[in-house]
This record gives structure tokens, C-alpha cells and sequence, in this order.
């Protein structure tokens, strides 16, 4: 009709914000709108922190990884000695490690020796697993080189030994201290093998950000290793670093290709696969509890808007007797619910990304105030728990909440354009 006015006109938009606003006295429901509201607010909120935790708790579990593992690791098949032991060991490492970096995107590859042992100092024992390295390819470890914590100068590596953290609290270590390492694969004599037992001087220690690395790793120079593990002139595994880690499958194949005979292969992501997939998994389940929450919280809308329809039908019949047609009057109520959800939704937002920006004071806050033992590193693998803000989950936030804001509100807004007239105004 010529005379109807556009969709989502001035006037409805009038009507809308006057319902939003009026009291319980003058039939509105400004309580049950605050209700709604607050409840998206938070949900919004709620579904943004968690997944900016989940954010940082994978960057930085994945970080701890790449930075102080092997990209990719890689060995031999074993052969049998001359003895008919089988052997393992890499006796042309140089010119493997040469073909090796000539791949694309290979950055360092480094040749190591590599053997479980007994740490001793004192009264105290633990379990540790050596390392023997080059001290320019462990300057190159960006976890060890770099790391959160470090006592020592790691340019003293050749005199002694680098140990984490985790291991020098349990056996009482300091700088200078002297560390026993027993081997039980030691020295061959005329009635077999007999364990290897060394002392060496604690020149750094170091705190790598990850608790099973800290508490098992110890570094040699790998000369030494390959004396006290009986590896003369032979390394274990070579170690291969890339630029990227996140795309180190592309560079399998030609890896394998320059890693010479029976060379085998295998990347962080295999691994640590099993760890990868959880977070998946767990991603993916947070995220859609935290959408049930945002949808609990957009179902008040119905009410609000129920009772809204319920307490203003006189009004709807008296418009519509004016000439109100019935998608104006279903389009004032949508306006009322959406008004609700959209709010409720640029609160969420900045409430929840003002906490993960601050979400480290918050955590230390909590900590301090429970005590402590909030953040468990013996169970999670790191000592910290990062929130990074990422523009796709705030993004995947409002998007939900809007559709379900503006979905819910369709039903009692329906509801209300269907109204009779008649029916409204017969008992007034």
C-alpha cells in the first residue's frame, strides 16, 4: 500500500524503546529486561574468556614444546653389530646433518646422544635422561638459550653440565655443585658390562616452562656423551629444527629424502598427536557448553517479551485499530527483544575481553587469595596460563549470541502481530 510506511521505520523504533523503558506499574517488564540482559552479558562474556584460555593454554603448551623438542627426529633402523647386537647408532651424523640442512626450510639440525640415567647428589636420587649436544646447537634451543628462569652462564657448558630446574630442586643443587650420573650401560670389562658413574659440575640451570622438562633433562656436552654412553664417533638421533613448526608435515618428504638410508622420521605433531587431539576435542566441547549457556540466557527474552505482549495487549489493540498492520507491531517487539540481545551482547564483549587482557593479574589475584595451588604444573605440563584475545572467538561470540537473540525473539514477537484486536480490547 502506498501509504504504509517503510520497515523498521522511525515510529517503531519509538514504541519499541518506550516499552523497553516503561515501569512495572505502566505494564512494562524493565525488570525481566534487566534480567535478560545482565544474563546474555554474561554468557557472551563467559563464552569469550574460555575460549581465549583455551587460545593461550594451546599456544603455550604447543610453544613449550617446539621450543625445546625436536621439530623432527631423525633415526635408523637398526642393524646388527658384529656381535649381533642390534645398533641404532648414526656413524656418518656429519654428512647426514650436511644433506639435511640443505632442505628448504630446515633451519639447524644437530646430532645427539641420547641415554637414561640415575642423578645422584648426596642422599638424593632422580631420574634423568641425558642430552649430549654441542653447546652452539643448545645456545640454539630457544627454550634452554632463552628460558624463563636460568641460573649460571650457559657459556660454561663445556666444563660441566646444563640440568633443569625441577631437577636440581629435587636433589638440592646449586651453581657449582657436583652432580653423580650413574649409567647402567657403562664400561665393558671381562665379565660383561658394569655401570658408568661420573661427576660433573653443574654450570646452568635452567627452567624451560614446561614441568616434565624441568624435572628430567639433563644437558652434556656431546663429546663427553658420547664417551660415557660408548658411542665413539657415532651419535643417536638428529635433532631438525624448521622455521615454521605448525606446517613441519609439508617438509616430511623431503626430509626423508635427505636423510639418507634406513633413515627414519617422525615430527612433534606424532609425538605429541594424542595431546593435539584433546585439545581438539576439548575446544570444541567448551565450546558449545559455553553456547548452551548463551542460549539459557536468550531464552529469558521469551519471557520478558511474553510478558511484555501479555501487559501491553490493550496498546496492541488499540494500534492496531489505528491501522497498524500486523508486521509493524511484530517488528516493534522484534526491535524490543533484539535491543535486549544486542546490548547485552557489546556489554559481553567488552566485559569479557577486558578479562582476558587482564586475565593474568585476575589469575595471581585468585591464587594468592585461595592460598595458592590454583594453577597445578605437575598436572597440566606448564607453569602458566595465558589468555590471548583472538579476533575470530570474539567474532564466533557475537555471532551466536545475536543469531539466537534475534531467533528467540521471533516467537513472542509473532505472537503479539497475531493478536485479535477485538479480543484485546474486549474487556477494557
Amino acid at each position: 500500500m502506498a501509504g504504509q510506511p517503510a520497515p523498521f521505520s522511525r515510529f517503531e523504533w519509538m514504541i519499541a524503546w518506550r516499552y523497553l523503558r516503561a515501569k512495572r506499574a505502566e505494564g512494562g517488564v524493565s525488570v525481566m529486561t534487566w534480567i535478560s540482559l545482565i544474563g546474555i552479558m554474561l554468557a557472551v562474556a563467559a563464552l569469550i574468556i574460555t575460549m581465549s584460555v583455551r587460545a593461550g593454554f594451546r599456544v603455550e603448551f604447543v610453544d613449550t614444546i617446539v621450543g625445546a623438542n625436536a621439530h623432527v627426529t631423525v633415526r635408523v633402523y637398526p642393524t646388527a653389530n658384529e656381535n649381533g647386537v642390534l645398533d641404532r647408532s648414526i656413524t656418518d651424523y656429519i654428512e647426514r646433518a650436511d644433506a639435511l640442512r640443505a632442505v628448504e626450510g630446515v633451519t639447524r639440525v644437530a646430532p645427539l646422544v641420547k641415554g637414561q640415567v640415575m642423578a645422584n647428589h648426596q642422599s638424593n636420587n632422580t631420574a634423568a635422561l641425558v642430552f649430549g649436544i654441542t653447546e652452539d646447537d643448545l645456545r640454539a634451543i630457544p627454550r634452554v638459550a632463552e628460558p624463563i628462569n636460568a641460573w649460571g652462564d650457559i657459556a660454561n657448558f663445556n666444563d660441566g653440565v646444563a640440568i633443569g630446574s625441577g631437577i636440581a630442586q629435587s636433589l638440592g643443587l646449586v651453581i657449582g655443585d657436583m652432580i653423580k650420573i650413574i649409567s647402567p650401560n657403562g664400561v665393558r670389562t671381562a665379565f660383561g658390562v658394569t655401570p658408568r658413574v661420573n661427576t660433573y659440575e653443574v654450570t646452568f640451570i635452567f627452567s624451560a616452562g614446561r614441568y616434565d622438562i624441568d624435572n628430567s633433562r639433563i644437558y652434556m656436552p656431546f663429546a663427553e656423551a658420547q664417551s660415557f654412553f660408548n658411542r665413539e664417533g657415532a651419535a643417536d638421533e638428529l635433532e631438525v629444527m624448521t622455521e615454521n613448526p605448525e606446517t613441519v608435515d609439508d617438509l616430511v618428504l623431503p626430509i626423508l629424502r635427505n636423510a639418507g638410508e634406513r633413515a627414519t622420521i617422525h615430527t612433534w605433531r606424532d609425538v605429541f598427536s594424542s595431546f593435539l587431539r584433546a585439545l581438539d576435542v576439548e575446544d570444541t566441547v567448551m565450546f558449545v557448553l559455553m553456547s548452551v549457556l548463551v542460549l539459557i540466557a536468550s531464552l529469558n527474552i521469551i519471557s520478558g517479551l511474553v510478558m511484555l505482549v501479555k501487559n501491553k495487549g490493550r496498546d496492541i489493540g488499540i494500534l492496531r485499530t489505528m491501522g497498524l498492520t500486523e508486521g509493524a507491531v511484530m517488528r516493534v517487539f522484534f526491535i524490543c527483544g533484539a535491543l535486549v540481545g544486542v546490548i547485552g551482547t557489546a556489554l559481553g564483549v567488552v566485559l569479557g575481553c577486558l578479562f582476558a587482557i587482564y586475565f593474568d593479574p585476575i589469575l595471581a589475584f585468585v591464587n594468592g587469595a585461595a592460598g595458592g595451588g590454583v594453577w597445578d604444573p605437575s598436572v597440566r605440563g606448564i607453569y602458566r596460563l595465558p589468555a590471548i584475545l583472538q579476533l575470530q572467538d570474539v567474532l564466533a561470540a557475537v555471532g551466536l549470541s545475536l543469531i539466537l537473540s534475534f531467533g528467540i525473539t521471533l516467537f513472542p514477537a509473532r505472537r503479539a502481530a497475531r493478536m485479535n484486536p477485538v479480543e484485546a480490547l474486549r474487556y477494557e
